[in-house]
Order: structure tokens, then sequence, then C-alpha cells
């Protein structure tokens, strides 16, 4: 911890106890949220950011919070959670039919909605290209989390309920690639060799998420662990592991958690 002039304090055992404290009170508000959501059929994303807004600097906890490494690790490790819940919840009969048609939405879909909204960042707000593009591509994903939880509560047809869930499933995967590139210091390649790059780490995630989600399941049936409450453990190590194969072989550790999870969900272990 910094003290006031900036030197750097040790953590006592004091601190830690309080912060213990907050994180116990601050995780069971979110458990109690859930039960909120549920009730009031409102999607508990928006539960959750009420939480944090009551929380912030502007709130009542008056927390104040500005690590963007911290935000970005939060972030990435939240996302494979909600993808790996996601893909262990999807059925495979409900989405085969409608791959062709999710694919073509998570990928051409998010090109245009960039586009449309990277144009209008620039032509009417003034920014360059450049934010303009990267402002248009964090907007642009269906959030996963959201699409999830709604989709579980309102009845819908079965093929557009698979669109949508495969979809939503699938898109964050080409905006992370094209938000990194973008973010990155020096000119930004040409639109031909970045989406060539976006495609090829969309490959490789998916080859790496499916091997992994096959061996895991094939692991899981034949492992006889001593107590059921390690099942659901391993599961979420293994989508962990997808994920971080994915991303050190340079492709999508994004789409490969999600397919991963979903080959373990539906191969009824």
């Amino acid at each position: 911890m910094r003290g006031s002039q900036g030197r750097i304090r040790p953590l006592t055992v004091h601190h830690l106890n309080q912060l213990l404290l907050v994180c116990s009170l601050v995780l069971l508000v979110a458990v109690a949220a859930v039960r909120i959501s549920s009730r009031s059929g409102l999607p508990s994303l928006l539960v959750y950011l009420g939480i944090g807004v009551a929380m912030g600097q502007d709130g009542v906890g008056g927390i104040h919070f500005d690590n963007a490494e911290l935000t970005q690790v939060i972030g990435y490790a939240a996302l494979v959670v909600i993808l790996a819940e996601g893909g262990l919840g999807t059925k495979w009969k409900e989405i085969e039919p409608v791959m062709p048609a999710a694919t073509a939405l998570a990928l051409a879909g998010v090109a245009v909605s960039v586009g449309v909204t990277a144009t209008g960042a620039h032509y009417l707000i003034g920014l360059e290209w450049r934010q303009a593009l990267i402002i248009g591509a964090v907007v642009s994903s269906t959030d996963a989390a959201a699409v999830f939880s709604v989709l579980r509560k309102i009845p819908l047809p079965t093929r557009v309920k698979g669109t949508l869930e495969a979809e939503s499933g699938f898109n964050d995967a080409p905006v992370v690639i094209l938000v990194v590139s973008l973010s990155t210091a020096g000119p930004v390649d040409p639109w031909y060799v970045l989406l060539g790059v976006i495609l090829l780490e969309l490959a490789i995630g998916a080859a790496i998420g499916l091997a992994v989600g096959w061996l895991g399941s094939l692991g899981l049936r034949h492992v006889a662990l001593p107590a059921s409450g390690l099942y659901p453990i391993a599961v979420m190590a293994i989508a962990v592991v997808a994920y971080a194969a994915g991303a050190l072989a340079h492709g999508s550790g994004f789409l490969a958690v999600y397919l991963a999870a979903m080959v373990m969900g539906n191969a009824r272990l």
C-alpha cells in the first residue's frame, strides 16, 4: 500500500483482515443480488452494475479504483467464467442447425456494427478513425452474461434461441482481437492483414477448445473423484486450461473456453 508520501507501506494483518471483510460482504451482496434479480425479472447484470455504482467513488462506498491493469485481469477472468458457464448450458442440438447464421452474425454482424458506430463517432463527434474504430469495437459485441441470463427466462423458438445463444458466445472472440490490435502502439495493419489475423486466431482457438473439451470429457469419465463437489472445480479448471492454451498459442482463448465448455456440457458426464 502507498502512503501519503508515495512510499510503499507493508500490508499488515489488520489491513488484510479489513480487505477480507470487505470482499466477503461484497460477495454476500452479490449472491443476494441473484435472488433479487430472479424475483424481479431483471438481468442480474443490471443489479451488479447498480452495486458497483453504489460502491464507487461517487456512491456511498466511496471506493476509488483506477488500476487499468487489474481491471483487465479481472475482466478477462470474469469473461472466462461467463463463457464457460454459457458453454456448459448450451445444447448442441439447438445450435447445430443455426451454426452458419450464428457464425455470420458473430463475424459479419460485428463488422457492420463496428463500421456504423465508428462512422458516427468520426463524423458526428470528430474522433480520429482509429479511436472511432476502438469505440465501435468495444460496443459491438453482445453481452454474453445478459443474453445467457435472459434466454433462460424468456420462452423463444428453439431456432431463435440457439442463434442468439451461439452468437453471444462467439462474438466476444473477434471483438477482443480487434480491440487489442487497434489499441497497440504503432501503425495499424491493413484491413486484409487484420482480417487474416482474426480468422487465424479464431481457427487456432476453435481447434484448441474442441481438443481440450474432448480430452477433458474423456478424462472426467475415467477418473473417479472422491467427492461430487470436485467435479465442478475440475470442469472449471479444464475451461481455464482451454483459455490459457488458446491464448499462449496466439489464438482466441475466449473462443477456446466457450467451445471446450460446450463440448463438456454435451458429453453427458
